[in-house]
């Protein structure tokens, strides 16, 4: 005689096999870059005296040559929601149509809340969960990883938005001459559910012995505010300490060999792969190191510094508004960021990839 229920039973019923796993597919990308335009000359002339030769330096060693900033009165979910709504246009969906919105960043609006949820409401998303994801340039391919884990997993899962947005000058110093590298900028992805296997692999690294070297120190529980921290500049990010180059010319071809060993394909399977965009030497230095020509990736950082948070979204975009991704490729997303996170997924382009090559 089966036993009777209790009221209290929550065990949950396996899942009904026989529906196929659904696979997270990118169907539409958006970008933007806002509209004040800071050249490399423009700071020679501001840390000539400060600092003559930094700028100069900088310049041969990343391969910037400009960056764009926002107006003071906007900030980064404004950035953030102009980015979705390309996004979101070129997948033919309205902002009521997003299930759960995903936003990377470490320049949020505020240390709480979430700046996915100002993303919500000005957006108009209305039917929308959000979260956060915080792991600096590694955000994107984490919070596509994330996005797609839950996918297969959860088949209300329609329409998710997906997110990098950085504006890391405003809480840098205007008298620090590391403001060379960073530009304002968003990018967004649309992910749709499919039974074709978009998304394949992912793969993370990371070393919080290096969280020191840059930070904003002041702001949260380790140190609150005081007027003290905001004279000393404790209050804005500021670099403390160089991050050795090995962590990204040893490290990235590391995590690129095993998001591909995690995926079941080889390097050489690789149709094109896209990177931190920082410093244009070290992609020229993995690439060799991964036996990849160079035509396999791209670059965005000479026309709009270094996007931080946003770069890899911005980037893959570039990509697609050039053609330079195709329809069934296999595409490599490797983000490094401070403290230090590093993350990297691999996807296949649909092969009916109408919306992402319109």
């Amino acid at each position: 005689m089966r036993a009777r229920a209790s009221r209290y039973d929550t065990r949950v019923p396996i899942a009904d096999t026989r529906n196929p796993p659904m696979h997270a597919n990118i169907v539409s990308t958006g970008s933007y870059v806002p509209e004040i335009e800071v050249t490399n000359d423009q700071l020679r002339a501001r840390f000539d005296v400060q600092a003559p030769d930094f700028i100069n330096k900088m310049e041969a060693s990343s391969g910037i040559l400009t960056r764009w900033w926002a107006p003071d009165d906007v900030v980064t979910s404004d950035l953030a929601v102009r980015a979705a709504r390309v996004a979101l246009e070129r997948a033919g969906k309205a902002a009521e149509d997003v299930d759960l919105i995903i936003v990377g960043t470490d320049s949020p609006d505020y240390i709480t809340p979430a700046t996915s949820v100002v993303v919500q409401a000005k957006l108009g998303a209305k039917n929308a969960g959000t979260f956060d994801v915080g792991c600096a340039c590694a955000s994107f391919p984490t919070a596509f990883s994330a996005a797609a884990g839950l996918m297969a997993t959860n088949p209300y899962l329609k329409t998710v938005l997906v997110i990098g947005v950085y504006q890391m000058h405003k809480l840098a110093s205007p008298d620090d001459p590391m403001i060379f590298f960073y530009g304002d900028g968003a990018g967004a992805a649309v992910l749709e559910p499919g039974e074709q296997r978009g998304f394949v692999s992912s793969a993370f690294r990371a070393d919080g012995s290096y969280a020191p070297r840059w930070a904003i120190q002041s702001g949260g529980t380790v140190e609150p505010v005081t007027e003290d921290a905001i004279r000393a500049g404790r209050s804005q990010v500021r670099m403390y300490d160089r991050y050795p180059p090995e962590i990204n010319n040893d490290g990235w071809p590391l995590l690129v060999r095993q998001v591909a060993k995690n995926g079941g394909f080889a390097v050489s399977d690789i149709d094109f792969i896209i990177f931190t965009q920082v410093r244009k030497p070290t992609i020229e230095l993995v690439m060799k190191d991964l036996d990849l020509p160079m035509e396999k990736t791209h670059m965005i950082m000479q026309t709009v510094g270094y996007t931080g948070s946003a770069c890899i979204p911005m980037a893959l975009d570039s990509a697609l508004q050039e053609k330079k991704i195709k329809p069934s490729d296999l595409v490599v997303l490797v983000g490094s960021g401070v403290g230090y996170n590093q993350a990297a997924a691999a996807f296949r382009v649909a092969e009916d990839g109408a919306r992402l090559f319109a």
